[in-house]
């Protein structure tokens, strides 16, 4: 049976019942808290906006990703899914918003190349210890809304490395079953 029809049946006799969330959904649930945490946009300036929004999201989803391309092929896996997971989100929030079917797809491909662009940013900037490098993406990406940017004086920088400090202490196998125990990050 493929997997389509398999999918399709097992949703059929499973009707009634609570589906169970996959690892790479918990992962995507618990990146979007992070992401909404009111201090990111109150004390650290970022733009409580649709795009403000977007580039937070970007920018915890790339550390998760960061770290869990880090333990290994199902690590790289999960990744992919947890991107997966995002773009397919992001899809269905802009045919939410009312984006016709036509522009959705091209808006998609670009916040997904937007997105990419961000992880290598951010990825490059932490894996070289390099702060100034960080500060500037930051303030290119997270805080383009805002007129005059300093993540290093808001102490963005110094919050982003402690969350991706945080990742890295995180329990691999807590990481890979979908959970983020991150602390008071």
């Amino acid at each position: 049976m493929k997997s389509k029809e398999k999918g399709w049946v097992s949703n059929l006799l499973n009707w009634g019942r609570e589906r169970q969330m996959t690892a790479h959904e918990r992962l995507y649930g618990a990146a979007i808290e992070i992401a909404r945490r009111p201090d990111l946009f109150a004390k650290y300036g970022v733009t409580d906006d649709v795009d403000g929004r977007f580039d937070a999201l970007a920018l915890v989803v790339s550390l998760v990703m960061r770290r869990l391309k880090e333990l290994g092929e199902n690590g790289r896996d999960l990744s992919q899914h947890l991107f997966d997971s995002m773009f397919a989100d992001m899809d269905l929030s802009l045919r939410e918003m009312g984006a016709g079917d036509l522009g959705v797809s091209k808006r998609v491909r670009v916040m997904a190349e937007a997105f990419m662009g961000r992880l290598d940013a951010y990825t490059t900037a932490i894996d070289n210890d390099d702060r100034e490098a960080l500060a500037e993406a930051l303030e290119r990406n997270l805080l383009r809304g805002v007129d005059e940017p300093d993540a290093r004086q808001s102490g963005l920088v110094d919050y982003v490395l402690a969350l991706a400090a945080a990742l890295e202490t995180a329990d691999a196998g807590d990481m890979l079953n979908g959970e983020l125990r991150l602390g008071d990050v």
